[in-house]
């Protein structure tokens, strides 16, 4: 049952919001008593730092998957996009905005480990893409893979891009081709430019 109300609750959370999906609703959408929930969550904060690591470890496993591929080096950028964008549901509550704003010390937590995976990751990308003639020999790889985190967790500030104004999938779209473009070599370039070029439909 535990493992039941936590796949309701990340579901919603995902859907909803954090802060606007209360106790209330995961019971009444999942045809249980309050009580039964509060048996496995005490507190409606313990839930939610429950679903926050599950979506964490869901994501970090996919992308652990997708980097051992080892595909070109700008295709894996956009793939691992796609998988966390798939399963954040295109993040359309803007599950890690709400989760800095009203749980401050959860988001906290997960900010480490999120560094701690995308450092390894980005890394591991930027230096392939060295070897492979895709991005330029000079980079400063430690600079530009933390710059890249706070560059890809900054934009998921609703106070400086509200979604209505820069819609998410548009906005990490811009982003990744800023990134990229900053650092690719001709031949990279041309790799890049066929992602670039696709419609919305085939990305």
């Amino acid at each position: 049952m535990q493992e039941k109300i936590l796949h309701k609750a990340v579901e919603l959370f995902l859907n909803f919001g954090f802060k606007s999906v209360t106790m209330d609703d995961i019971a009444t959408e999942m045809g249980i008593s309050k009580k039964t929930i509060y048996t496995h969550f005490s507190t409606k904060t313990k839930l939610v730092e429950a679903a926050a690591l599950y979506i964490f470890e869901t994501i970090s496993t996919g992308i652990g998957c997708i980097s051992a591929k080892k595909l070109n080096v700008i295709e894996e950028t956009f793939e691992i996009k796609n998988f966390a964008m798939k399963h954040l549901n295109n993040e359309r509550s803007s599950p890690q905005y709400q989760l800095n704003k009203y749980y401050p010390k959860i988001a906290a937590v997960l900010k480490n480990k999120q560094f701690e995976v995308m450092q390894e990751c980005v890394v591991d990308n930027l230096n392939r893409g060295i070897e492979t003639e895709v991005y330029r020999e000079n980079i400063p790889v430690s600079f530009i893979s933390r710059i890249y985190f706070v560059g890809i967790t900054g934009i998921k500030d609703n106070d400086l891009f509200p979604t209505e104004e820069f819609p998410i999938l548009e906005l990490m779209e811009n982003y990744l081709e800023y990134h990229l473009r900053a650092i690719v070599t001709e031949k990279g370039l041309k790799t890049l430019n066929k992602f670039i070029n696709k419609t919305p439909e085939d990305k």
